[in-house]
């Protein structure tokens, strides 16, 4: 009788086993998402602002640095290190400070062509006023939305009777300007298929109302040129002299003398008599 059942036991037992065998070997693999997740992943290369960026400013090329994060902390709308991403935000305006390193979040930014882009830039109570330029008077094609530059005014004086010196006058119009857009583009300099920077015809700058209407006065009286100013200008720093004159004979001395061709003109006195003019 035992002997009996210890065979039941024995029998039992081996077909238990023989059973989890069976089990175990039917099971189906892994899914292949929980074999990646146990594999570590690579870091992910990110935009980055390049140093501390405030609110409100265009993105030039050299703001925007990489560097590389974890796979499972990338947010959402981190915009990755890609060839053709760069160029693409060169002008975005960004709408909350970063620190240096910050990763360029889509919904941080807003692009060239977004609309309400322009309003957006404009300070409180300021108003945008576009210049037409050429490849000298707009800075060779090098001016950047978020420079700042100075307004001067060259015009010539249709009057015959002034001489030389007096013919030809500069003056600053406005001084330390925010440059807010170059041409339609809202950004300026190389393209990624060209190799020379594009000749600006038009920048717009932003002004107040008073001094949107002094500009709006210069277009007509001359040609407008802009001056880049200083990116890190120091305190005390010699100002523009905003609404004085620099005449030709200022830079020009020669200017200043004789009339070439203006006849001389000596008057003679003899005793009590009326003096006589002599033109030679």
């Amino acid at each position: 009788m035992v002997v009996r059942i210890v065979l039941y036991a024995l029998l039992a037992l081996g077909l238990a086993g023989f059973g989890g065998v069976l089990w175990f070997g039917s099971r189906p693999p892994p899914p292949p998402a929980q074999a990646a997740a146990a594999a570590p992943q690579p870091p992910v290369k990110l935009l980055v602002a390049a140093h501390p960026l405030r609110a409100g400013s265009l993105l030039k090329p050299d703001d925007i640095g990489d560097a590389d994060a974890p796979a499972d902390k990338v947010p959402p709308d981190a915009i990755r290190n890609a060839p053709q991403e760069r160029p693409q935000l060169w002008g975005a305006m960004v709408r909350r400070s970063l620190g240096a390193g910050d990763p360029l979040l889509g919904s941080e930014l807003m692009r060239p062509g977004d609309h309400g882009f322009l309003a957006a830039v404009l300070g409180p109570s300021m108003r945008a006023v576009t210049i037409g330029v050429d490849m000298v008077s707009g800075g060779a094609g090098l001016i950047w939305p978020g420079d700042r530059v100075d307004l001067i005014l060259t015009q010539t004086m249709d009057a015959p009777a002034l001489p030389s010196g007096r013919r030809l006058v500069a003056t600053t119009v406005l001084d330390n300007i925010r440059v807010i857009a170059v041409d339609q583009r809202l950004v300026e300099g190389a393209t990624p298929d060209a190799t020379e920077p594009k000749a600006a015809r038009t920048v717009t700058l932003e002004v107040t109302p008073p001094q949107a209407e002094r500009v709006s006065v210069a277009q007509r009286l001359g040609q407008l040129s802009l001056v880049v100013r200083s990116a890190d200008q120091p305190a005390g720093a010699v100002a523009a002299r905003a609404g004085e004159a620099t005449w030709a004979g200022d830079v020009s001395p020669a200017l200043n003398g004789a009339e070439p061709g203006a006849p001389a003109t000596v008057r003679v006195f003899q005793g009590n008599a009326e003096g006589k003019e002599f033109r030679f």
